[in-house]
Parts: C-alpha cells; sequence; structure tokens
C-alpha cells in the first residue's frame, strides 16, 4: 500500500512512501521517512491510488506512536495553504515544527504551583455578556465582545474558558504582541489558581518541546499565545479568544504572511467551536459583519466600578506656541496639578530614537540607509543613527562640503528627546521610558511594571506599546504629544488605526479614579475623526469610514492582493512585475493595478515594486490566482511577495 507524506518544508505537495502492510496507519498519523540522505518527520497526507511503475519509492521508517492530527486540522492546513497561497509544507511545519519535537527528550513538566484565587463578582452588564456568549452551545459562531476600556472584558472570557476547560475541552487566547503575555498571565494566575502554558517564537525549544505535546494529548487546557500558535494541533479545542480583534500586530508581514484574526475565524469554522472577537473599538471589517448580522454581538457600557472615562483637553499649538519645545505651557500646568496629588502621568508618542531625520544646515546633507529607501533615525542613547527597517547603524559625524563638519538639525521628536524635555519641565520627578528600545529582556519589563505599580515611577514616556493592554492604577494623566490625524498615504487604514489606537490610550487613564484626564496637543483642533474620538462616538467614525470604503470600492467591499516583486535590479523587478501583470489579466474580472515603485521602495538592498489585484469577495478568483502564480517561469533572480488582504502598503 502506497499513501502520501507531506513534510514541513516548502514544498506545495506531498511525496508518495510505501508502508507496511502489517502495520495500522491512518489519515492524520506523523511518520519518520527516509528524504534524500536524512530522515525527516511527515504527516500521512493521503493513500494514493496508483502511482507509475518506474517511480523507485521508499519505505516509511517508523510511525511516531501516540502523535496523530485531525482530519479538521489537515483541511484546514489545507484551505489556510490556499487562501494565503502558501505552500501546504509551510502551513505544516507552522502545525508540527521540527523533528525535534519528536525526539525523546528528558523533559518533564513542571508541576502547577497552586496560586490563592482572588475572588471577582461580575456586574449586570457582564452577566449579560457571559450569558450571551454561553448560547452558542459550544457550535461555530463568531461573537463581538465590545466594552470600553477597563469594563471587565477579561474577566467575561475568562468565565467563559472556565467551563469549557471543565468540559475537558481545550482554550486558545490570542494576544496581538508578545510583551503582553506576562501581564496577562499574572491576571490569569489571579483568576484560575495556576499558570497557563505561554507560547510565541521567544519561548525556548524546551518548553515548546514540552506545550507541544501537552497539546497534542490534551494534557495543557490552556494556550496563551502571539500568532503562531493559531496552528498548534490541539486535541479538543473547545473555543478560541481574539483579545484586541482590530489589532494590526495580527498580521504577520514576515515569511508565512497572514492575518490571525481572520484565520483564526477559520481554525474555529473547521473545528466547530465557537470564537469571541475582543475589542473597545472594532476594526472596519469586523464592524462591517455586525451590521451584515453575520457576527453575534455584545456590549459592556460601564467601565468596571462605575469609574468614569478620563475627561478631555485639546490644546491647540496654533495658540500655544511650542516653538523648539514640544510641550505646550498649558500641558505643563495641568501635568503640574496631577504630580501634586503624587499621582502618575504618561506622555505619548509614537516614534522611537531621538530624532526621525537629521539634515545639515550647511550642506543639506540627509542620513539615508545605504541599502533602503528610508532616513536614519537618530538614537542619542547609542549616539548613532539607525534604520528601523534593516537594523543599519552609522555614527552621525560627517565632513561637510561647505564647513569642517556637518552641523546637524534634528527634525521631530522621538520618546529620547520627550524625555530629554520632560525631564527639563519636572526636573524633582521620576522619568522612565516605556518603549522596545529600552525593555529589550523579560527582566526589564517586569522591574518597570513593578516599579510603576510600586509608584516609584512618576511620569512615563512610552510608544504605541504602552496602549496595549497594560493596568497602571496610579495613572490618571496622558498627553498626546502630536494627536494630528495625518497618517501616511500609502496606508488605507492609518486613520482606523490612529481612533483606535488613542482610544485604546485613553483607557489607560483613571481605572480607579473619578477625576483624570487626556491631553490632545494638535494642529487640527477641528479635526472630525478627534472629535469623535472626544465625544466617545467611534460609531459615527465607523460609519463614515464604511461610505469611503465603499464609494472607491476598498476592503471590506471588495478584495485586495498585493505582489512585491524584488530583485537587485530596479529594472528587472519592473520586466518581472510587467509580466506577471499581463498573465494576471488573462483571469477575466480581476483589476490589476501597477507595477509602482512600493513606498519603501529599497529593501536590504533589493529594489522593490509592487502590483494590486483586486476582485469580488469569491474565493474562485483567489484559486486561479494562486495557481497562476505558482505555474509562473519569471527569472530566478527576482523573488515574489504574494500579501492577500494587506493591512500595511509598505
Amino acid at each position: 500500500m502506497k499513501v502520501q507524506v507531506l513534510l514541513p518544508k516548502i514544498f506545495n505537495f506531498p511525496f508518495t512512501y510505501n508502508i507496511d502492510q502489517k502495520k495500522t496507519f491512518k489519515k492524520g498519523d506523523i511518520v519518520e521517512v527516509p528524504f534524500g540522505s536524512k530522515k525527516e518527520i511527515g504527516v500521512i497526507w493521503d493513500n494514493v491510488s496508483s502511482t507509475s511503475k518506474k517511480i523507485k519509492i521508499k519505505n516509511i521508517n517508523k510511525k511516531i506512536e501516540n502523535f496523530n492530527i485531525n482530519e479538521k486540522l489537515i483541511n484546514y492546513i489545507e484551505w489556510f495553504s490556499m487562501y494565503n497561497m502558501v505552500p501546504r509544507g509551510l502551513a505544516l511545519k507552522m502545525c508540527i515544527g521540527s523533528g525535534k519535537n519528536f525526539v525523546k527528550q528528558n523533559d518533564k513538566i513542571e508541576k502547577e504551583k497552586i496560586i490563592k484565587i482572588t475572588k471577582y463578582s461580575l456586574n449586570i452588564e457582564q452577566k449579560k455578556s457571559l450569558k450571551f456568549l454561553e448560547s452558542t452551545h459550544n457550535k461555530f459562531n463568531v461573537s463581538v465582545l465590545q466594552g470600553t476600556t477597563g469594563s471587565g472584558k477579561t474577566i467575561v472570557y475568562f468565565e467563559r474558558i472556565k467551563k469549557i476547560i471543565k468540559e475537558n475541552k481545550q482554550a486558545l487566547v490570542l494576544l496581538p504582541e508578545i510583551f503582553l503575555t506576562n501581564q496577562f498571565k499574572s491576571r490569569f494566575e489571579e483568576f484560575f489558581g495556576f499558570s497557563p502554558a505561554i507560547w510565541h517564537s521567544k519561548i525556548t525549544p524546551k518548553k515548546k518541546r514540552i506545550i507541544w505535546k501537552g497539546v497534542i494529548q490534551n494534557e495543557i487546557k490552556l494556550i496563551i499565545g502571539a500568532r503562531s500558535s493559531l496552528l498548534l494541533p490541539f486535541k479538543k479545542l473547545g473555543i478560541i479568544i481574539v483579545d484586541e480583534e482590530h489589532d494590526a500586530s495580527y498580521k504577520q508581514d514576515e515569511g508565512v504572511i497572514y492575518n490571525a484574526r481572520d484565520m483564526a475565524i477559520s481554525r474555529a469554522s473547521f473545528e466547530n467551536i465557537p470564537i469571541c472577537l475582543v475589542t473597545s473599538i472594532p476594526s472596519v471589517e469586523t464592524y462591517n459583519n455586525i451590521k451584515n448580522k453575520k457576527y453575534r454581538h455584545t456590549k459592556i457600557f460601564k467601565r468596571y466600578n462605575n469609574y468614569p472615562l478620563p475627561n478631555t483637553k485639546i490644546i491647540n499649538l496654533n495658540i500655544n506656541k511650542i516653538k523648539d519645545k514640544y510641550i505646550a505651557g498649558e500641558t505643563i500646568k495641568l501635568v503640574t496639578d496631577y504630580l501634586k496629588k503624587k499621582e502618575q502621568v504618561l506622555f505619548f508618542i509614537n516614534r522611537r530614537g531621538f530624532a526621525p531625520f537629521l539634515v545639515c544646515k550647511n550642506c543639506g546633507y540627509k542620513h539615508s540607509c545605504p541599502d533602503c529607501s528610508l532616513y536614519l533615525t537618530f538614537h542619542k542613547l547609542k549616539n548613532k543613527a539607525v534604520c528601523h527597517h534593516c537594523g543599519y547603524e552609522k555614527n552621525i559625524q560627517r565632513k561637510c562640503k561647505k564647513e569642517d563638519n556637518c552641523d546637524f538639525i534634528m527634525y521631530g521628536p522621538g520618546v529620547e528627546k520627550i524625555s530629554e524635555q520632560v525631564t527639563e519641565a519636572f526636573p524633582k520627578n521620576r522619568v522612565s521610558i516605556f518603549s522596545s528600545d529600552f525593555m529589550k529582556k523579560k527582566s526589564e519589563t517586569q522591574l518597570l511594571f513593578k516599579k510603576i505599580n510600586e509608584n516609584k515611577i512618576d511620569i512615563l514616556i512610552g510608544t504605541q506599546m504602552i496602549s496595549k493592554g497594560f493596568n497602571f492604577p496610579k495613572l490618571n494623566c496622558i498627553v498626546v504629544i502630536d494627536a494630528d490625524f495625518s497618517g501616511r498615504g500609502y496606508d488605507l487604514r492609518a486613520t482606523e488605526k490612529n481612533i483606535q489606537l488613542y482610544h485604546q490610550l485613553s483607557g489607560r487613564a483613571g481605572r480607579f479614579s473619578s477625576d483624570s484626564l487626556i491631553i490632545y496637543q494638535t494642529l487640527s483642533p477641528e479635526n472630525e475623526t478627534l472629535n469623535n474620538l472626544i465625544k466617545n462616538n467611534p460609531e459615527q467614525f465607523l460609519e463614515n469610514e464604511l461610505i469611503v470604503r465603499k464609494n472607491n470600492k476598498l476592503p471590506p467591499f471588495s478584495r485586495l492582493i498585493a505582489v512585491i516583486i524584488s530583485s537587485k535590479s530596479k529594472d528587472l523587478s519592473f520586466r518581472g512585475a510587467q509580466e506577471i501583470k499581463i498573465k494576471l489579466k488573462s483571469i477575466r474580472e480581476l483589476e490589476v493595478m501597477g507595477p509602482v515603485d512600493s513606498p519603501i521602495s529599497r529593501i536590504k538592498k533589493k529594489f522593490r515594486c509592487r502590483l494590486l489585484i483586486r476582485f469580488s469577495n469569491s474565493q474562485l478568483f483567489q484559486k486561479k490566482i494562486a495557481k497562476l502564480l505558482e505555474n509562473l517561469k519569471i527569472s530566478s533572480k527576482i523573488k515574489l511577495t504574494v500579501d492577500v488582504d494587506p493591512v500595511n502598503f509598505t
């Protein structure tokens, strides 16, 4: 008898092997097979009806006992591969990992430490939402749990998970960022009395082995994870929770490109289990599905313990001139009042480093990356200019054409510059920066949290990462340094991201206070989006955005696929793109736009151009596009990157 075995490699097809008739093999069994001169781990994908007699077929070495993936997951991997236009083998690799998971190791599962449970009582709104989530009878459906920041959404779905686990089923909670897992773990422990399994790219190989085996054998009941946890081989998955469903970080934009939120919905469909999308402001796509009754919807209006949302104050920078400073005088006065009350303040600026742009005032030279079409950001801490795309670094000193040395003007503020100006304005207060550049290690993050919670920090300077899911009891004043909703022209979701970001940010303040404030410094005080946010009227923004999207035939009213063509030669990239465009136009009802330079036209020495394919919502077109691209005969010097349902257009 012959079977097809899919290997966790770049191949889009399985390989044929013989099996021992005396042994029992079935679809989904994990097996060891010879492959070239090596041994590889693969999965029996299907039986083979017939093969050419000329082909020499090797035998399967052995079956890995007690390890099997079910047919639901096999079907899902097939669909995942088709939808995202990635080889099936790579999708399988995301599921089973490497052969190291199956090598006998002396890995012992740590005994669960019993932790004292903190009892929570649900208010009327929370009980109503919990009952709503429980009404699904554990069959596939998509529920949206929407709640004001600080309303206790997490406790509601914790209660839902608790019942799933009691039924001897597994639960998966997806988080948009790795750094959120530690704080989330603490909240989980307080509620459940034991630690959850944490899954993301940074955990050790040993932990990965232990968790992987625990998941496939139904010994681990709950996984808290980033995107990659979505394809774990759960034996008895009972529910999926997608926290902060609106977050753009769910889109994986390197390697295997996919949107974890959308793929989570599909996984739930294949497993026939409920999925809950949790958010304070839904994404435009989710909001549209709520309107069209595709998704069920429940909402919590009140914050936990009935604390109000922060008051808002707009500082018009056209009146409050700041010259070479970035903090208005009126802002300093308001912040001082909160500091006098021993309350914490956050200054928010979503830019890393000291200054995003350097230019010599004598010769006009601009520091730019030699490998990417980007200007370098000056990091004062390193005393270097850095490319945030490829990591290139250089000293900023340079011989000038007009003077001895270039005299650089530093345009725009980053967290480091704001930190300097905050320290200057409030010299007696303790200031810390909350940014990825300053919290590269887990221990550094934990130490900062400890200081914040013990009130040993007065002022935080933070980037976007601080807006997501953190709970700071004494934080009662937030200053948004630059609240102008300009966005970048190549990002169709710029405004949507901004309103979600600032809404999340405002929710960090006043969780345990009736007197909190968020200050927006802006040059555009009449901006409609900003005012909808201040009025706490995000639905109006979402309605307006849907009208704009519909008028311009943009998602969710159409589908987009971006094809990025890159090579070391700009001319070769464009010629390749033109050839691909001609081929794509053979598929009727496709609109193929481009080729044009990608907004970032050069990354890591490779020139990039882009085709944008627009079509109706039918997946039939997707299959045709995938087949066409798979059979393309183009130069080996050209690399193709396919981005289905793009979020960023870089």
